[in-house]
C-alpha cells in the first residue's frame, strides 16, 4: 500500500528514544521529511544519524524543543515550515508524569503533568493548524497511553490527563473534517521502552517484589509478551498517513489485546 509520504513534511515530537524514535523511523523509512524534537540535542544527533543510517533517508533533522516552553514550540514548528514549507503531519508525544496515587501529588504536581502532557499537545496543534488550514489538508495523532480506555493502576496523573487528550482529539475532528483535517489518538499498552521499564521498576519496589515478577504479570496481554516499538509505529504511521483518509476523532489502543473493557 502506497502512504502518500513520500516528501511529506512530518514533524514527531519526544523523538530521541522509544515510541517517538520508532514512530520517526517508520515515517523516514516511507520517504517523509522528519523533524524530530527533544530536550536534549546529544540525544537528538544520535537519533538523527541512527535513522538516516538504517533508512538511508537523508531527510531528517532535529530542533531542540522542551513541550512545555510555548516558545520552544513555536520555534519548532517555524523550522519544520522553513525547510519543506508547511507541517503535513504532526505526532504529538510527550513524556509521562510520574506513577503515584492521589496523596502523592501536590498542585505543582498536577499542573506540570498538565502542561507535559495536555497543554502542550493543544500548543503544538495550535502552531500547526494554519499550514494545515491552507492546503485543506493535515493529519494530526497524540500519542497518549492504553489508560484511555481503562485506567492504569498508580498512574493518577497520566489517567486523568491522557482522557483530557481523547476529548481534545474528538472535539477538533468535528471542528476540522470539513477542511480535511484528520486527528486521532493511539495508546500504547505494555510496549519494550526504557519509559516502560522504569514504571516496571518503581511498581516491584512499591511492590517489594522483584521487577522480574511485575514484568511477568504485565506481559498477561493475550500474546504474551511485550509490544515492540516499530509495532506501535507501524499503527501511527498508517493513521497519520494519505493512506488514511476517512479515520478520524478515533481512540485506538496498541496493546495485544489486554485492555477487555471499550
Amino acid at each position: 500500500m502506497d502512504l502518500y509520504l513520500k516528501g511529506k513534511s512530518v514533524v514527531v515530537t519526544a523523538a530521541s528514544k522509544g515510541l517517538g524514535k520508532a514512530t520517526a523511523m517508520q515515517f523516514a523509512e516511507e520517504g517523509a521529511h522528519v523533524l524530530i524534537s527533544s530536550r536534549s540535542e546529544d540525544e537528538l544527533e544520535k537519533a538523527r544519524t541512527e535513522i538516516i543510517s538504517k533508512t538511508g533517508n537523508e531527510h531528517v533533522d532535529y530542533q531542540v524543543c522542551d513541550v512545555t516552553s510555548p516558545s520552544q514550540i513555536t520555534a519548532l514548528i517555524e523550522k519544520a515550515v522553513a525547510w519543506n514549507g508547511t507541517v503535513d503531519v504532526l505526532i504529538n508525544n510527550a513524556g509521562g508524569p510520574p506513577a503515584g496515587s492521589f496523596d502523592d501529588f501536590a498542585d505543582e504536581d498536577w499542573q506540570e503533568a498538565f502542561e507535559l502532557n495536555l497543554l502542550s499537545f493543544t500548543r503544538t496543534i495550535r502552531e500547526v493548524l494554519p499550514h494545515m488550514k491552507q492546503q485543506q489538508s493535515g493529519h494530526i495523532l497524540n500519542i497518549a497511553s492504553s489508560s484511555i480506555k481503562q485506567s492504569l493502576d498508580n498512574l493518577i496523573l497520566s489517567n486523568t490527563f491522557r482522557a483530557g487528550t481523547v476529548g481534545l482529539s474528538k472535539s477538533l475532528s468535528q471542528e476540522l473534517a470539513a477542511e480535511n483535517i484528520l486527528i486521532n489518538t493511539v495508546g500504547p499498552g505494555r510496549i519494550a521502552t526504557d519509559r516502560v521499564a522504569d514504571l516496571d521498576a518503581s511498581k516491584a519496589e512499591k511492590l517489594g517484589v522483584p521487577v522480574a515478577d511485575v514484568q511477568e504479570k504485565a506481559a498477561g496481554s493475550p500474546m504474551q509478551r511485550y509490544g515492540e516499538p516499530e509495532e506501535f509505529a507501524r499503527a501511527v504511521v498508517f493513521l497519520a498517513s494519505g493512506g488514511n483518509t476517512y479515520v478520524t476523532g478515533q481512540a485506538l489502543v496498541v496493546d495485544g489485546g489486554l485492555v477487555k473493557a471499550l
